[in-house]
């Protein structure tokens, strides 16, 4: 039996505000970092930027590591493990004296991605709470979304009182003086996963793996098609909106309700999602991007409601990429099924914006909308493919 522990609202709570501080310190940073950084050091831009996508590819190839660490020993020891990482990371970015330790730096900021952003932590909360992390899951995305609204404006604070090199000391200190007590303290008595719901019905036993394991397949590829396509869309948004005339100053009001949208989506999902199998969120998260992305290139005019519906589907992925793992294949086997199915997410989410870039230097913004909602289509196309492979018995929801 488990150890008595923090409530599941305490586990979040504590969990989410690391999340904020592990996002806007890793994922966010280039955003407020990148330009200063590049001009104080003479470091090519594209090389400075690229150290968050060095630290993905870090994160996304340990990611099966993590995973059969945590469905062995818990959450608390990668978690804990992922605040000094992320510490260490960033003391060397801001030490950094050239080109090459800044990048072997964000290898070891990748590391922390890897044992501590959201593939990692649904891990823990799957294992810990069993079916019942669902919940759990959605609350803790709506905590990840505002990373970049707490970050970003303490990063430009923090950048013009002290530098970029002495906010990374800060940052770094807050992941060993904030981020590592709290995931050690919530996460005590978590050596032993949930025992009562370990699998769902439909997957007990071994029984057909080869179909077991073309859903996984099947849920991989959208789950990187998503990853891909919202990397794209997230780095290059302001581009694809001047592109159809609209100015840089609209076009920068109009990407400040990316933000909101997500959480907004996220909390119906936290409020709602309980009543409805989780392929549901997957398949209108699908279907919210596919619409946005067309309305983006077929009427600019209503560039706000696309941001809104695109980035409301969005968010709303990475509930699902949370959720509909633990669904289908159970929680004692779902710590090892999504660090899996992370790693293939995160390489394509590193080298996407790189793609994104050449598309859009080759044919344009508009043909490269295009191209990412006919990737759109062929994704809701998948997720209605899924529906029909994946839903457990219907008494389960």
């Amino acid at each position: 039996m488990r150890t008595a522990g923090p409530s599941s609202r305490t586990v979040v709570a504590a969990l989410g505000l690391v999340q904020i501080l592990a996002w806007g310190s890793s994922f966010y940073f280039p955003a407020v970092f990148a330009a200063p950084i590049a001009a104080e050091t003479g470091w090519p831009l594209a090389w400075v930027v690229g150290g968050v996508s060095i630290g993905l590819l870090v994160g996304g190839l340990i990611s099966p590591l993590v995973g059969r660490l945590i469905a062995r020993h818990g959450g608390r020891p990668l978690l804990g493990a992922s605040s000094l990482l992320f510490a260490i990371g960033l003391v060397g970015i801001g030490l950094a004296s050239s080109l090459a330790v800044y990048l072997a730096a964000w290898c070891v900021v990748g590391l922390g991605m890897g044992t501590g952003l959201y593939d990692a932590v649904f891990a823990a909360l799957g294992r810990r709470y069993g079916q019942g992390a669902r919940a759990a899951i959605a609350t803790l995305t709506l905590f990840g979304g505002f990373a970049s609204t707490v970050c970003w404006p303490l990063s430009a604070l923090l950048l013009e009182q002290i530098g970029w090199r002495g906010a990374c000391l800060i940052y770094a200190g807050l992941h060993l003086l904030l981020g590592l007590p709290l995931q050690l303290l919530v996460l005590r008595g978590d050596g032993q996963p949930a025992a009562a719901d370990a699998a769902p019905t439909h997957d007990k036993g071994s029984s057909n793996p080869p179909a077991r394991r073309g859903v996984t397949v099947l849920l991989g590829l959208i789950l990187s098609l998503a990853a891909g396509i919202g990397s794209i869309v997230v780095v290059h948004l302001l581009t694809f909106l001047q592109a159809g005339g609209i100015g840089m100053a609209a076009a920068v009001s109009l990407g400040m309700l990316f933000g909101p949208a997500q959480v907004g989506a996220r909390m119906v999902e936290r409020l709602f999602g309980q009543h409805y199998h989780p392929v549901w969120t997957l398949l209108a998260a699908a279907l919210l991007m596919l619409i946005g992305l067309v309305l983006l290139l077929a009427a600019p005019a209503f560039a706000a409601l696309a941001i809104i519906l695109y980035a409301g589907g969005y968010g709303i992925s990475w509930i699902a990429r949370g959720t509909v793992p633990l669904a289908i294949f159970g929680a004692a086997r779902y710590p090892l099924v999504i660090s899996r199915l992370a790693l293939p997410s995160l390489v394509v989410q590193a080298l996407a914006p790189s793609a994104g870039a050449l598309l859009i230097t080759a044919f344009g913004a508009a043909p490269t909308i295009a191209i990412l909602a006919t990737l759109a289509a062929l994704n809701l196309a998948l997720a209605a493919a899924l529906m029909g492979t994946s839903r457990p018995p219907a008494e389960e929801y």
